[in-house]
């Protein structure tokens, strides 16, 4: 009896919860429910949806390797051509072949560097470095593709020089390091990817642009749905919410909430990282210790004695010797160097040391100072609001590293403002009124003297092709130009790239591959325009310290004292005219 009583009430709960699946995947149609009912029984409902589709999300998604472009307007033909000057400037040596065994591919612990003419330097010369690279069986490589950096450097005087890597593309590479001040120097030379890594990189850049993912969360009263949001949504048979900017036509998605109104969107976040991307042959191009940013050896020597020389001047601030040679000129000419820790940059600025609140509070005295950007440009606003105790911030009960931020010298007449920019970015949690973009942010400022403008937008484009990154440096440098058209006394700045720390997973995301392409049209498209760089990528990559996302305080007061300088320059002192002789 037990046996077949068990058996229906087996069977009757298998009814109930078949009946209780039903009854929630069509409670869209129920009517006259209120609210908070909707919401629980709908979040259950994604519940069981969620278990039902587990396999369903572990399939690869077919993607339209054309569906970013789709998306925002088409580009004039002026863009067009700028567009495809760009991509031909950072375009990458190709592998011949693709898919090569790991022993096959470059092995930086087998690769080499020679030093070159280091039997006459001085201070003002130039160092020469030959770099060969085999693979892991010790057999030269023939192709190029590598991305190696380089750094010259002297430990016990705190200095520290990048130099400029060139690709011969059959698996040699010259490297010219310019010679900045006297004593023993060291070369280091970093093998960041294989050339056999990078064409990864590529491909996913181009064919999986939606491996960050974005989500929203809309609200009505009780009711609360989450969809994903990007910049490039795969093509589903599933409504959008276009959240395309009026002014500029950057464009943004979500797919539509099935109870919700696009209106009832309250934030952005970050959803996460897409998983298994890579082939099965591809991973083994992305190993800690083995191939992921992994020094050089010297065959030879791997250092020299740079001699001072016999003629001392001073070039634009940056007092050094050097000697005249009728050989070729340099090929490379740094932004900067390190020397005793502090930055001495070439060209621009007399670099001034602002090491006290009282010589920054008198910099900044009637200044109202605004930051654009992603965590890069924030940590300059944390370094200031933390060193000058006059600064009082205002609370916007703003999210944790996320803004706006704002605080204010009252005495000094001084107002610092942070705001991040707009989509795609990956914060915690960014309220939807707080997402502007850094062009309209631009428009609605006056400018003037008394104007300070610092702008940082790269690391949150490196997961997307190119092309959306030109399109919105574009908008901003249009918003840069008619602002100092209407102010040309307004002083802007803008922050480069800079290398991270990488492992497997992060290189698939933030490699510095993506991030360099990215320093590297920045660069151009602003190249001549009346602003200001601040090298963050030479000023991380000369440092001794390893690098990070976010430079360690040693490198930031060097940021923050090069853009001071900017704000104060160093007066130039006016000749006398000289007394007529009668």
């Amino acid at each position: 009896m037990d046996k077949h009583l068990s058996k229906y009430v087996l069977y009757f709960a298998l009814l109930a919860l078949s009946g209780f699946v039903f009854l929630l995947w069509n409670i869209t149609t129920v009517e006259n429910w209120n609210c908070q009912t909707a919401s629980t029984f709908y979040q259950l409902q994604n519940n069981i949806q969620s278990v039902l589709k587990t396999s369903e999300r572990l399939l690869p998604v077919a993607l339209n390797y054309s569906y970013c472009s789709r998306f925002g307007q088409q580009p004039i033909k002026e863009e067009a051509l700028e567009e495809r000057y760009l991509l031909k400037f950072i375009s990458w040596p190709e592998a011949p072949v693709l898919g090569l065994p790991l022993r096959q591919s470059s092995d930086p612990a087998q690769s080499y560097f020679i030093i070159q003419d280091s039997l006459d330097l001085h201070v003002g010369g130039q160092l020469v470095v030959k770099v060969y690279v085999n693979n892991f069986l010790g057999q030269p490589k023939r192709h190029g593709g590598d991305f190696l950096v380089a750094r010259l450097h002297t430990p016990e005087l705190g200095a520290g020089v990048v130099g400029l890597v060139h690709d011969h593309r059959n698996g040699s590479y010259t490297v010219f390091f310019r010679l900045l001040w006297p004593g023993v120097v060291t070369v280091e030379l970093t093998m960041v990817h294989p050339s056999e890594a990078v064409m990864v990189l590529r491909r996913l850049r181009e064919e999986q642009s939606d491996r960050v993912f974005f989500k929203s969360l809309f609200r009505s009263g009780y009711l609360s749905e989450t969809t994903i949001c990007n910049l490039c949504l795969p093509v589903k048979h599933q409504p959008l919410c276009n959240y395309t900017d009026p002014q500029t036509g950057e464009p943004w998605y979500c797919y539509k909430p099935k109870l919700l109104d696009c209106d009832t969107r309250i934030n952005h976040s970050k959803g996460g990282y897409k998983k298994y991307l890579l082939k099965l042959y591809e991973s083994q191009y992305f190993q800690s210790d083995v191939n992921i940013k992994i020094p050089l050896r010297a065959a030879g020597i791997d250092s020299v004695t740079v001699l001072s020389a016999v003629k001392s001047t001073v070039t634009r601030g940056i007092p050094y010797t050097y000697v005249k040679s009728k050989k070729r000129r340099l090929e490379y000419n740094p932004s900067g160097f390190y020397l005793r820790g502090l930055w001495r940059p070439l060209n621009g600025v007399v670099m001034r040391q602002f090491n006290d609140s009282s010589a920054i509070t008198q910099c900044l005295r009637g200044k109202n100072v605004y930051m654009f950007g992603d965590s890069t440009v924030r940590q300059w606003y944390e370094y200031l609001v933390a060193r000058v105790s006059e600064f009082k911030e205002l609370n916007f009960q703003s999210p944790k590293n996320v803004g706006p931020y704002m605080a204010v010298d009252t005495d000094h007449n001084i107002v610092l403002r942070y705001s991040c920019h707009g989509p795609p970015i990956r914060f915690t949690s960014v309220s939807s009124a707080e997402l502007h973009y850094i062009s309209n942010e631009l428009d609605s400022l006056r400018g003037g003297s008394d104007t300070v403008v610092m702008i940082s937008i790269w690391s949150h484009f490196s997961t997307f092709p190119v092309q959306v990154y030109i399109r919105r440096l574009r908008h901003i440098r249009r918003a840069v130009l008619r602002l100092v058209n209407r102010e040309p006394a307004t002083l802007v700045l803008i922050r480069t790239a800079n290398p991270q720390e990488l492992d497997p997973d992060s290189s698939l995301f933030n490699s510095d591959w993506f991030s360099q392409q990215l320093d590297v049209v920045l660069r151009v498209m602003f190249k001549g325009l009346n602003v200001r760089f601040v090298d963050a990528w030479e000023m991380t990559l000369a440092h001794h310290h390893p690098h990070q996302l976010h430079p360690p305080p040693a490198i930031i007061s060097n940021m923050v004292h090069f853009i001071l300088s900017h704000i104060c320059p160093v007066r130039k002192k006016k000749r006398r005219p000289k007394l007529m002789q009668g």
